[in-house]
């Protein structure tokens, strides 16, 4: 019984090795991506519009659906991606969009007078947003990011619809063929430590915020 949960747990481990590899690769590429889209957002009337669509059409419509025009709906084009490349594509694209929007919020919410302060003291267009807009605006915006990132380890379950064996896919194997419950509280254990660890990351961040000389 022992060995039996131990395979088991094994099993289920090697799917949330994808998990995480689909959380992390999202991360580290949809976050630069959303304040890079943002700082065109705020300087660049044509591209302004561009992306103003493309956060309300990747917002608007469901992830899954996402995944399966990449998967089943680009080869009709002649463009051919294989399985992780979607989910990658996928999640980083969705993601961009939310976070996009989370910092566009937030820097709309600062003082106005802060912008032009900078641009009076001769700063460069880059230099208010980098310097003086993006760190308030991710500051302010901590709780709702936090939230955001708890939902991406969440979503990365998703991918099972593009046939991506992750840790909910290898879950409901064991459990159609086994016929028992325990690998859904290993599962569940396992989106339970990941969100606290991030919460705790968050926190941690924040703390360095409102207390510069922790840091």
């Amino acid at each position: 019984m022992i060995s039996e949960v131990i395979n088991v747990i094994l099993y289920l481990g090697k799917g949330a090795l994808v998990s995480l590899q689909l959380f992390f690769i999202t991360l580290l590429f949809s976050f630069p991506l959303a304040i890079l889209l943002m700082y065109f957002y705020k300087n660049n009337k044509l591209l302004n519009k561009i992306i103003k669509f493309y956060t309300w059409f990747f917002r608007g419509t469901p992830l899954m659906l996402q995944l399966f025009f990449f998967m089943f709906g680009l080869p009709i084009f002649g463009i051919r991606l294989d399985r992780m490349t979607v989910a990658y594509v996928g999640f980083i694209l969705n993601y961009a969009a939310y976070f996009t929007e989370i910092i566009r919020s937030g820097i709309e919410s600062l003082p106005s007078d802060q912008e032009e302060s900078g641009q009076v003291e001769g700063a460069t267009q880059f230099q208010v947003f980098r310097y003086i807009l993006l760190p308030q605006a991710v500051r302010k915006e901590i709780p709702t990011i936090t939230n955001e990132v708890i939902t991406l380890i969440k979503d990365t379950a998703l991918v099972t619809v593009i046939a991506i064996s992750e840790l909910l896919r290898n879950m409901k194997e064991v459990v159609s063929r086994d016929f028992t419950i325990y690998p859904f509280f290993i599962a569940a254990l396992f989106y339970l430590f990941f969100s606290y660890l991030i919460i705790k990351f968050f926190r941690m961040i924040e703390k360095c915020y409102t207390n510069p000389q922790t840091i």
